[in-house]
């Protein structure tokens, strides 16, 4: 079965190939890399509060759903567990989230806001919202909502 993939990746390379040159500046990565750049600069002019784009997912995401365990809270925002943990020890080195003991099960501890970490949200949640809006601001309404059915199709 691995020969067959393997077979059929290289079949796939070759055509690729063979219709034009590799060219960095086409490819679907550095695209995406370039935008999430502007994205994130964009974001920490606009915003501001000292919060990285990971720290404002985690934050946005627990007043989205409520206090979860760490791990959940990965799974939610995309990030590996060490990513997370990094980031919720920061937020709570700023006071912005809390960690406890979960009351089903004592063995497992659930991280949620604080009333700092409201604060900060309910501040943040409109400046968030701009700058969704400067980044697709050179998109007319249907091409971003192209752009966003085409990029959920890549997750």
């Amino acid at each position: 079965m691995r020969e067959g993939a393997e077979m059929a990746n290289q079949s796939l390379r070759q055509r690729l190939g063979a219709r034009r040159p590799y060219v960095l500046d086409e490819q679907v990565g550095f695209i995406l890399r370039q935008v999430y750049q502007r994205h994130a600069a964009l974001f920490m002019s606009v915003v501001g509060e000292d919060l990285t784009t990971t720290q404002w997912a985690a934050l946005s995401r627990l007043h989205q759903n409520g206090p979860c365990s760490q791990n959940l809270l990965g799974r939610h925002t995309a990030m590996d567990a060490s990513t997370i943990k990094g980031v919720i020890d920061r937020l709570q080195a700023r006071g912005l989230v809390e960690r406890l003991a979960d009351p089903e099960d004592g063995r497992r501890l659930l991280v949620q806001l604080t009333e700092a970490g409201r604060e900060v949200v309910s501040r943040t949640l409109p400046l968030a919202q701009l700058v969704t809006e400067q980044t697709l601001a050179p998109l007319n309404l249907e091409e971003r909502q192209t752009l966003l059915d085409c990029l959920a199709k890549l997750i």
